[in-house]
């Protein structure tokens, strides 16, 4: 089968095309359409494939082979047919804009630092470039600086095909051996890189260039970049976010931080506060239970957290043989803690399982968990000398 045309190397802004079918092969359930020409980009150089549709059937995936283009269709095209190609523009520019700015970043930080882009994804909304060296968060805001630095000027995106004598004597990025032609774009002053994919005919198509997360990765730093549009949404949400949050503390928008910090302060203050005065009812709430010769089942919805257990500890204090706490009640279920200084509690806890659907466990002095059924008739188990 001969070579499908790339129009989408002839110009990367084409949206329609008229080709003629050369192929239509079975694909499971679904069908593989082979045109002379497209201007569908298949998946490749880390950005993946475009969608759209062909005489009206639509494409969703898009794949190459030895020189010849599949376009993965949810119907048959007859061969030997003409059809008018249209591809998803929106988001063939949106994949651009990533990928241009993808090819500035990689080329100052190769530049600044001789760092390698060693790992490059393209997704749906969001963009990662992985490099093999480390970069601190003010050498981000730099680089960052310096990539929106190309975008405003402009630039033309150049793209050529130079022969094996012309490329021998280029200094270039490449993550792979390539063989065959090899297409090299060139964002003037900034990168120079082989690559497969379509880009922005101008720099300045990019709009904006913006980090928006940076980790350690396999020992260099994977950086997640937003570029045009993407970086557009995603500013719009998070000044929407500012705005509610403002609203909510009654502060300016610059503020907002600020407001934030002196909030968590007030909570910490107020947790503690509150500590101190679970610490007191629970006490009183056990000079309150009734001690008696064998399990003390103690049931409240109101405790949570550590309160459980220091009910049980304020209990055991007071002399109980063994106390069992359930936090909860009958519908949402109880956790429990049952603690002991006398008996071993693990086949109480494992009576409690079997019989309420419970899951738990721990040390034969303390066992903690969770299970589902009626108060009286856990109470009533919990009272049952055979168990121990």
């Amino acid at each position: 089968m001969e070579a499908t045309v790339k129009l989408f190397y002839e110009d990367s802004h084409m949206e329609e095309f008229d080709a003629a079918v050369c192929a239509c092969l079975p694909y499971g359930d679904k069908y593989k359409v082979v045109l002379d020409r497209t201007a569908f980009f298949p998946e490749g150089g880390g950005q993946y494939a475009d969608s759209g549709e062909l005489g009206g059937v639509k494409v969703f995936d898009v794949h190459e082979k030895e020189g010849v283009v599949y376009h993965y269709t949810d119907a048959p095209l007859e061969e030997g047919q003409r059809v008018h190609g249209r591809i998803c523009f929106e988001e063939r520019f949106e994949k651009m804009q990533q990928h241009t700015g993808e090819h500035i970043v990689s080329g100052i930080v190769h530049e600044r630092f001789g760092y390698n882009n060693v790992g490059f994804h393209l997704g749906n909304t969001y963009c990662t470039l992985d490099f093999d060296g480390p970069i601190t968060k003010e050498q981000l805001k730099e680089i960052e600086l310096a990539a929106n630095g190309a975008v405003f000027k402009n630039l033309d995106v150049e793209t050529a095909y130079p022969s094996k004598e012309e490329l021998g004597k280029m200094e270039y990025r490449s993550k792979i051996e390539i063989e065959g032609q090899v297409r090299i774009v060139t964002v003037p002053g900034y990168d120079v890189c082989a690559c497969c994919a379509p880009h922005v005919k101008k720099t300045g198509e990019i709009g904006l260039i913006k980090f928006v997360n940076m980790i350690n990765y396999k020992g260099g730093e994977r950086i997640t970049m937003l570029c045009g549009y993407r970086a557009l949404k995603d500013y719009a949400e998070k000044e929407e976010n500012v705005k509610k949050i403002s609203a909510l503390l009654c502060a300016k928008e610059e503020e907002t931080a600020d407001a934030v910090s002196h909030l968590k302060e007030e909570s910490g203050k107020l947790k503690g506060r509150i500590t101190s005065l679970e610490q007191k009812m629970i006490r009183y709430k056990a000079q309150e239970i009734e001690i008696g010769n064998g399990v003390v089942s103690v049931f409240d919805s109101e405790i949570s957290g550590n309160s459980p257990r220091e009910l049980m500890n304020q209990v055991l204090l007071r002399g109980a043989s063994v106390c069992a706490v359930f936090a909860g009640t009958d519908e949402a279920g109880y956790r429990y803690v049952i603690g002991s200084r006398e008996r071993d509690v693990r086949p109480l806890c494992r009576e409690l399982n079997a019989s309420f659907e419970g899951r738990g466990g721990g040390k034969p002095e303390m066992v903690q968990g969770s299970l589902k059924g009626n108060r009286e008739e856990i109470r009533k188990l919990c009272s049952e000398e055979k168990i121990f």
